[in-house]
């Protein structure tokens, strides 16, 4: 074919060999991101479902059993104590120096981490450093975990097409989801094949010991992935000594010009984390320990859940694409409300089947809240602080409500005797998610849509 030919054909609506390289470099970034965040996930949540059924045997096992569940529950809280840390840190390299090496970084630290709580020995074999290296280490996955989200969402959705950030960046959201499945995934095949003596002894090691497949996904995002367009213009821009540059202190820079939208951007996850950490947690303990049912039932139900709103989080990505970010918050907000005590009134009848639908019903409004996130909290902010201030929002609803929701849950099912007050709180949290979503403004809205060459956020910090 000659050239003139290959032009005319490209021209005619045809892709040329860059276009095509470029589509398909970014379809491999998605499959990494999606890989990378849902191992990191695993790692982080893998936490969480040994928090509820075996630390509390392992690490506190002269406790009594309300108490050993609530020391492993702060200990679960540490982590999200360190995100904010994490967040903050990765958002000022990842903003001066770029998304890519702060990814790196994090995964690295994620999997060290996550292993080496497997190789920590029990409360009876040396006393109480046993807890107090679990806590360490704890604290390291909460640094990691507080890093990563912002550069892969940023890596994701930076790198796509502007109208199609909302899908893309919902492939570091599902990560979320994954995570829980394969985390919940591995207990049930270690708890299916051992007794529950040698699960409680060793069983529960393996699944963190897992964590080793992240080094292959950290080792093909450092070789093979480029970072974001955006953050390469920016320091062409920063070469050329012109107005839009990689700034000096980014958070500093956020706090000062963006902080109302920061405190907003955390109020925008208070519903989302409430009720999926009481899914994945919160009602595991709940569940075995004062209703009687099963571990592995409430495993297979929440494995299963994580699965079904997969679909949900994709969903709800791509609409935003479509119809705008505000209206998909705003809407599974509001049905988490509704939802809030019809949940635990499932939950409260021991039946399974009742129990799979209050959990899959509510992780589907959590969902729709969850997707579009990724894409909206970084159009929020301008290029140049955008990882330190999409970090310092995400991470503070972290600290703030994620991981105190399982021991506030706890605390307050002991205080009372009933879970009312637990649903008064997760309605409260969907309160908080649909008054900041009508606050903030639409980085997304229809004119926006219309317009091929407008990109998302931008008529929001353009000079």
């Amino acid at each position: 074919m000659t050239r003139s030919a290959v032009d005319s054909n490209t021209q005619a609506g045809g892709l040329s060999d860059q276009e095509r390289k470029k589509k398909k470099a970014h379809r491999k970034l998605l499959g990494a991101g999606l890989l990378g965040s849902s191992i990191e996930w695993y790692d982080f949540f893998l936490y969480g479902t040994a928090a509820a059924l075996v630390f509390p045997h392992v690490f506190f096992p002269d406790s009594s059993a309300l108490m050993g569940t609530l020391l492993s529950f702060s200990t679960f809280w540490a982590g999200f104590v360190a995100r904010p840390i994490g967040g903050l840190v990765a958002g000022h390299f990842g903003d001066k120096y770029g998304r890519k090496p702060a990814v790196v970084t994090c995964l690295l630290l994620m999997a060290v981490a996550t292993f080496l709580i497997g190789a920590i020995p029990s409360a009876s074999a040396i006393g109480v450093v046993a807890p107090i290296l679990l806590v360490t280490l704890r604290f390291i996955q909460g640094l990691a975990c507080g890093g990563q989200w912002g550069g892969i969402v940023l890596l994701l959705t930076e790198s796509a097409s502007p109208k199609k950030r909302g899908f893309s960046g919902t492939f570091g959201q599902m990560g979320v989801s994954f995570g829980v499945v394969l985390g919940n995934l591995v207990f049930l095949v270690a708890t299916a094949t051992i007794s529950n003596d040698a699960f409680l002894s060793w069983g529960w090691r393996v699944p963190f010991f897992a964590s080793a497949l992240l080094f292959p996904v950290v080792l093909y995002i450092q070789t093979k992935v480029e970072d974001t367009p955006e953050f390469l213009e920016l320091q062409e821009d920063a070469k050329k000594n012109q107005k839009d540059v990689v700034v000096q202190a980014p958070l500093a820079q956020a706090l000062k010009d963006h902080w109302r939208k920061i405190l907003l951007g955390c109020g925008l996850l208070a519903a989302t984390n409430a009720l999926f950490y009481i899914s994945i947690a919160g009602v595991l303990s709940y569940g075995t320990t004062e209703l009687g049912l099963k571990r592995n039932s409430l495993l297979i139900i929440s494995l299963l859940s994580a699965l079904l709103t997969v679909g949900v989080v994709l969903w709800s990505g791509k609409m935003s694409d479509k119809i705008g970010r505000r209206p998909m918050i705003l809407i599974g907000a509001a049905a988490i409300v509704v939802w809030a005590f019809p949940y635990f009134w499932l939950i409260n009848t021991k039946s399974l089947p009742l129990f799979f639908i209050a959990v899959t019903v509510g992780s589907v409004f959590q969902s729709m809240t969850y997707g579009p996130i990724a894409a909206y909290m970084g159009e929020l902010f301008a290029p140049n602080v955008r990882y330190s201030a999409a970090s310092l929002a995400y991470q503070l609803a972290a600290i703030t409500v994620s991981g105190g929701t399982p021991f506030i849950m706890t605390a307050l099912i002991a205080k009372t005797g009933t879970t009312t007050w637990v649903a008064v709180f997760v309605a409260l949290m969907g309160l908080v998610t649909f008054f900041s979503a009508w606050v903030l403004k639409e980085t997304n809205p229809k004119e926006v849509r219309d317009d091929p060459n407008a990109i998302p956020g931008a008529h929001l910090y353009a000079k």
